[in-house]
C-alpha cells in the first residue's frame, strides 16, 4: 500500500514537472513583447512562469485523472 502511493507520488511530481518544461517550451516561442511595458521585463518573467506553471499543472492533472479513471475501468466488468 506505501509502495503504491510512493509511485503515485513519484508519478504525479513527473508528469507536473514534465507538462510544466513542455509549456515553458512552448511558451518560448511565442512573442509576447507587445503585450508588457517597456522597462517591465522582471514583471513580465514572472508573469509567464506563472502562466507556464497554472498550464502545465492543469494538462498533468488532466492525464494524471485519466490515467487513474483508465485503471477503474477494470471494475465496470
Amino acid at each position: 500500500m506505501m509502495q503504491s502511493l510512493a509511485q503515485e507520488g513519484i508519478i504525479g511530481m513527473l508528469s507536473h514537472l514534465i507538462f510544466i518544461f513542455i509549456t515553458w517550451q512552448v511558451l518560448q516561442s511565442l512573442n509576447f513583447d507587445e503585450l508588457f511595458r517597456k522597462h517591465k521585463v522582471y514583471e513580465a518573467r514572472i508573469l509567464i512562469i506563472f502562466i507556464t506553471i497554472a498550464i502545465g499543472s492543469t494538462v498533468s492533472n488532466f492525464f494524471l485523472d485519466f490515467l487513474k479513471w483508465s485503471q477503474q475501468l477494470i471494475y465496470l466488468f
